[in-house]
């Protein structure tokens, strides 16, 4: 065997002095009940163990169907990796689920030179069993193509395009947001303004159907270029709004513009205004009010339902999990104005 290539099943063969359809029933488990002798399989199976041999992921998908590999694939540039990043908890969900199911993780950035995710790379999850998504968008008419195929496919986090084909396990940002939006409610809150980035992806449009709910009155203002003036804020107070809710994203741009805007004014939570958050700050700061969101949990979750798929079990293909409410200092009882 030439040094520095892999071992292949021909040099197994060799070495055991056996054939190679010998070698390819052992290692392929002998599915057909080929009649063999024992000392002749455990030969096979010592050789390619001293040999360090594995399989080839193709060669075995075409052979039973199954590699064992799921896909993970990210429409951002980078993986997140900064523990920071509000998507750093779902990559250890899923790493973790997948290790207890025994599943190999393949990482696709699916990027071109400039940044962008063409359908061919999409296409090249298809060397996995069934792949993860995640991303604030769906890019149609290749995910469609793969539905329609039967690849199994799940996206992390609520999706409605394709007509609601699309399997996922995501956050209930709605009842989590109208929960929030009551509780400021029962405190005396009737003034509230809420904030959030110039986005339509389904977590802000989920977000902003609860604040809905519980306060239609609420007045909405959208962040064009991620800032929002101080004066801004001052003349909101000075109009009676009591509360200010931002939307969380992957970006923290929301929460952060509120956030300096309130900090140069001079203005503090929740004497002067009470803030809260749809979900989590983009900051280590546990005092803020909000809720959970399971990030962890939901990448765990999006494994096992995509084993599922894989495997034909039967399963609901579209799950929503509960956001835990977080009572933080940055929210008190409306202050009493003039």
């Amino acid at each position: 065997m030439p040094p520095g290539r892999p071992p292949r099943q021909a040099d197994i063969a060799r070495i055991a002095g056996v054939s190679q359809a010998t070698v390819s029933v052992v290692l392929g488990g002998n599915r057909a009940g080929v009649r063999m002798a024992d000392e002749t399989r455990r030969r096979v199976l010592e050789v390619a163990e001293d040999l360090g041999y594995v399989p080839h992921p193709v060669a075995t998908r075409l052979a039973s169907a199954r590699t064992n590999m799921i896909g993970l694939y990210t429409f951002r540039t980078t993986f997140p990796t900064d523990v920071a990043d509000s998507y750093y908890p779902i990559l250890v969900g899923v790493e973790e689920a997948a290790a207890s199911l025994g599943q190999d993780l393949v990482l696709f950035t699916g990027t071109t030179g400039g940044g962008t995710h063409s359908a061919a790379a999409i296409r090249r999850v298809r060397i996995a069993d069934g792949c993860l998504f995640f991303g604030r968008h769906v890019p149609g008419e290749p995910i469609a193509r793969l539905v329609d195929s039967g690849f199994p496919l799940v996206y992390i986090g609520r999706r409605h395009e394709l007509a609601g084909r699309i399997p996922y396990v995501g956050a209930d940002y709605v009842t989590a947001s109208a929960d929030l939006v009551t509780s400021l409610h029962d405190l005396g809150h009737r003034t509230i303004r809420y904030v959030r980035e110039n986005d339509d992806a389904p977590p802000s449009a989920d977000r902003e159907h609860g604040v809905r709910r519980a306060a239609p009155d609420a007045v909405l203002t959208r962040l064009e270029h991620g800032t929002l003036p101080v004066d801004t804020v001052r003349g909101w107070v000075r109009d009676g709004v009591t509360a200010i809710v931002v939307e969380e994203t992957d970006t923290g741009a929301a929460y952060t513009a509120v956030r300096r805007a309130l900090d140069a004014a001079g203005l503090s939570t929740p004497d002067d205004v009470s803030l809260a958050v749809l979900g989590r700050p983009p900051t280590p700061d546990g005092g803020v009010t909000g809720f959970e969101v399971p990030f962890r949990a939901m990448g765990g979750q999006a494994v096992h339902l995509l084993v599922d798929l894989i495997t034909e079990q039967e399963t609901v293909p579209q799950r929503l999990l509960r956001c835990p409410p977080v009572a933080g200092r940055t929210a008190g009882a409306a202050p009493k104005r003039s």
